[in-house]
């Protein structure tokens, strides 16, 4: 679908993002966390590097016109915008976002009711938490300064702390996807949705071309306009709207039965519908119609009368069962790979094998291994004994395997809020069995594997696939700038958090404080500690196995029948909030795909995806100049593209 150019990266593409990472940063921090008026890390594609991108790109059609020897090429455009990625994955809803919410909320909200001094304050680590109420007053209450040298000493220690650590996770993570890489992408063929639009806007011969089609500019004006309608909706109600935001109706249906539907969203956000069709149909159709099997389960369950048992249907324990499942089989469908690997390693074949790899065979490996040791370590100085470590990293890894497969060959949201290792832990081998330091940093490390909407790991391999798609070479200068990229994304946000924090007040002056993670976190903690539980909870055992045996039933027949029309990604994701926004918006696309497939073949949905990149481009690009107008011209919320 896409030509080819070889282009290398370059230092000045690097000292670009760079240089851009902070101010993506801070866009963020400033309409996620104080005004809360773009959502843009809780979408697979994120808004604000796509936006940016997009005003690159036009900017450097100028630039190759006049001055063609300044122009930027194919490969350091890729590299701005993966830089792009990499600091909003970090700065997003699930990474830093939740850690300034929690890394100091036992502190401040330890009281003689709630008891949390007795129960665990003293196992939380004071070089990964902050323990000092005078240091966290400025914090919470705000107006105050980060720049105090008190504050900054009290602070160094849990930044840094913190950072190896997740430097330490991110670099498994590339090692990860160096494994996986060559068996995804050129043995599987699988298709990386999301790389679509940013991949159209990149390419330097066809660049002109996409911004020439009139149908991808009929898609943009579609979205651009409306958003722009109902912006100045939010802002002046006399002006007339086309509501795309959630509404619920579920509240329509009160009597029994049907009441227990609960919270129905119906949503038909411009760019959900977009990034829909480029999904395969049966996926698309599976998000919806599990969505909808997953309420009239409940409906059943009333009428049966056996709603009224605790967790029932248990979808949470069928979601963590269905996902670690999807991460099983693919790593199960890459067997013979991971034999041919093997075997060049151990037979010196390996350089020949890993020459278009970012590292080799063998590094990744022992990256790999070495980075287990170091977080085990890292683990253990707080207070974790080896055998947690050991099966929390794993669940968490082999989720985030299931994630960047569901994302590389789906492109679909995964936002799995029910499904971590806490909760599997607790299901499994309950808390007794934990002892109260391990519970501590169990619960501690809840932050960076609450929700996953903003992961990494996908981030990484989409680049890899975009650098393979274009033909850029070096790639073996891509963990130089993950690394670097990563640990500037790191710092800025710590920096540009903690001075926002400081003068606004994590508890006054912030839309979207997220304070809320850290009273997740602690609540939970207290719960396990006043009741704890023996582990082995078979009811809940035997729903994860349930979601497990659906993902291989549904795995089977689609391997078995061309005609099966479920997916089993679709009930993962309908079953664990993933499809709670979007569900209706995937249903209209994949029925908009479905017409266009049936009447118009594959000619007709090549001519179509100009149209629906247009929508996407054109919904992120109103929806970040709202978002701009909204914190830097009139200092209040505005229309919001997402919710």
């Amino acid at each position: 679908m896409f030509k080819k150019y070889n282009q290398d990266f370059t230092i000045r593409s690097i000292i670009i993002g760079l240089i851009l990472a902070p101010v993506c940063i801070y866009w963020v921090m400033m309409t996620e966390v104080k005004w809360y008026v773009l959502q843009g890390t809780s979408i697979p594609l994120f808004v604000r590097p796509v936006f940016i991108l997009f005003l690159i790109t036009c900017s450097n059609l100028l630039w190759r016109k006049y001055f063609p020897r300044f122009a930027l090429r194919t490969g350091e455009l890729l590299v701005i915008y993966f830089i792009m990625v990499i600091s909003s994955s970090f700065s997003g809803h699930d990474m830093l976002q939740n850690l300034l919410g929690s890394i100091g909320h036992a502190t401040w909200f330890a009281t003689p009711e709630n008891e949390w001094n007795r129960l665990f304050m003293d196992h939380l680590p004071g070089w990964l938490f902050v323990k000092d109420r005078s240091i966290l007053q400025g914090f919470y209450e705000g107006e105050s300064s980060f720049y105090n040298r008190q504050v900054i000493k009290a602070w160094i220690i849990p930044v840094v702390s913190w950072t190896i650590f997740v430097l330490a996770l991110n670099f498994m993570m590339l090692c990860i996807n160096v494994l996986v890489r060559r068996q995804w992408t050129e043995n599987e063929k699988l298709a990386y949705p999301i790389i679509q639009l940013p991949v159209a806007m990149i390419q330097q011969n066809s660049v002109s071309d996409f911004f020439r089609n009139k149908i991808m500019w009929a898609g943009f004006s579609i979205a651009f306009g409306l958003s722009i309608l109902n912006g100045l909706h939010f802002l002046f109600p006399s002006v007339p709207e086309l509501n795309v935001s959630m509404r619920d109706v579920g509240h329509y249906l009160t009597g029994k039965p049907w009441n227990a539907v609960g919270w129905v969203p119906i949503s038909l956000f411009p760019f959900a519908i977009g990034i829909a069709f480029f999904l395969p149909l049966d996926l698309s159709f599976s998000c919806w119609f599990f969505y909808v099997f997953r309420k009239l389960i409940r409906v059943v369950g009333v009428a049966a009368g056996i709603q009224s048992l605790p967790g029932f249907p248990y979808f949470n324990e069928q979601a963590t069962g269905a996902w670690i499942m999807l991460a099983l089989l693919a790593l199960w469908a890459s067997r013979r790979h991971f034999r041919e690997i093997a075997k060049r390693i151990f037979y010196n074949k390996d350089t020949e094998a890993h020459e278009d790899e970012p590292m080799s065979y063998r590094a990744a490996i022992a990256g790999f291994f070495l980075g287990s040791i170091f977080l085990i370590a890292f683990s253990g100085y707080a207070g974790m004994s080896i055998w947690v470590s050991v099966l929390l990293f794993g669940i968490y890894f082999l989720l985030s395997i299931a994630m960047t497969r569901v994302r590389a060959e789906l492109g679909a949201p995964h936002e799995i809020y029910f499904v971590n290792p806490q909760e599997a832990i607790n299901a499994t081998i309950g808390t007794k069995r934990l002892g109260t330091v391990n519970m501590t940093i169990v619960c501690g490390y809840y932050w960076w594997n609450r929700c996953y909407r903003s992961h990494q790991m996908p981030c990484q391999l989409e680049a890899f696939k975009m650098s393979q798609v274009m033909n850029i070479r070096n790639l073996k200068r891509f963990p130089i700038i993950i690394i670097l990229g990563s640990l500037v994304s790191i710092l800025s946000g710590f920096w540009i958090g903690l001075d926002l924090y400081y003068r606004e007040g994590a508890s006054s002056g912030l839309q979207g404080n997220h304070i809320w993670v850290g009273s997740e976190t602690f609540n939970r903690l207290q719960r396990w500690m006043n009741m704890p539980s023996g582990g082995g909870d078979g009811i809940r055992i035997s729903f994860m196995i349930v979601g497990s045996f659906v993902v291989i039933l549904m795995m089977f027949l689609r391997m078995r029948f061309l005609w099966w029309p479920f997916h089993p990604a679709g009930y993962a994701l309908a079953i664990s909030y993933a499809m709670e926004y979007y569900w209706f918006a995937f249903f209209i696309s994949w029925l908009i795909k479905l017409v266009i497939m049936k009447y118009g073949g594959i000619s007709g949905h090549r001519k179509a995806v100009p149209f629906f990149l247009g929508i996407i481009l054109g919904d992120y690009a109103m929806g970040s100049i709202w978002s701009i107008i909204g914190a830097s011209i009139l200092h209040a919320p505005v229309y919001r593209m997402f919710y």
